[in-house]
């Protein structure tokens, strides 16, 4: 299998089918996505779908900045707030972020998707944490993560 992104419709896509897409790739095929020219679209729609995979009634009455560096050139940040049972996601504002979060694209993919763990991206230094280290450690338990 090539994984192709100009001819995947990720507005289209079921959170599912975008599991078993990175599932199916190799490492070698996700980190070639992951430089070309659909890196960004990819990462956008991600980081968009956020807000509406909130388990409103797990995160309660959480509020937090979560800031977001996908390494790579260039790397990518996004920020994450939740607040109340609610999640927004944008560019950076220059908030004081409770957590960082900086990983790999291809660990991105593999965690957002479901086919990775948050601890043990950790343990290996794929995934790496400042600041609230108790919300990282906790931090996919408030989304509904699919599964491939």
């Amino acid at each position: 299998m090539v994984l192709d992104l100009s001819t995947v419709d990720f507005g289209g896509m079921t959170p599912e089918e975008f599991a078993r897409m990175v599932k199916q790739a190799s490492k070698g095929e996700l980190e070639a996505a992951m430089r070309g020219p659909h890196r960004r679209a990819v990462l956008d729609e991600v980081f968009g779908r956020m807000s509406s995979r909130l388990r409103a009634e797990r995160a309660g009455t959480l509020s937090a900045v979560i800031r977001w560096t996908i390494t790579g050139e260039p790397a990518d940040e996004y920020e994450q707030v939740i607040d109340s049972g609610t999640c927004t996601v944008g560019v950076p504002t220059g908030a004081a972020p409770r957590l960082s979060i900086s990983t790999d694209p291809v660990s991105f993919l593999k965690l957002v998707s479901g086919n990775a763990s948050g601890p043990a991206l950790f343990m290996t230094r794929k995934l790496k944490l400042a600041g609230d280290l108790a919300l990282g450690a906790g931090l996919t338990s408030y989304f509904d993560i699919p599964k491939a």
